[in-house]
């Protein structure tokens, strides 16, 4: 190792940068939560946990649009037939 090192050409942040698209973020997550993810990659064989969480959390949203889209369209449907059995009631 040598005793001075020459940083006057250095620059400061990430040695790799982000990939567009991406936001880098601290967040804070209990350890069995990463563990778990951590767990999955191992058993996968290799990968990266980030981004099965990232895939998680997108599943999750689109899944909780579905159901909206859902609920709003049996709403319809209900309401529908409630109007239907009311001008023939």
């Amino acid at each position: 190792m040598k005793r001075e090192y020459d940083f006057s050409k250095a620059k400061r942040g990430p040695v790799v940068p982000s990939a567009p698209g991406k936001k880098r973020v601290t967040i804070r997550l209990d350890n069995d939560i990463i563990e778990h993810f951590q767990d999955l990659v191992d058993r996968a064989g290799g990968g990266n946990y980030q981004t099965m969480i990232n895939a998680a959390l997108r599943e999750h949203i689109q899944g909780a649009r579905l159901e909206t889209v859902v609920r709003r369209a049996v709403r319809k449907e209900v309401e529908a037939v409630r109007d239907a059995l009311a001008r023939t009631g």
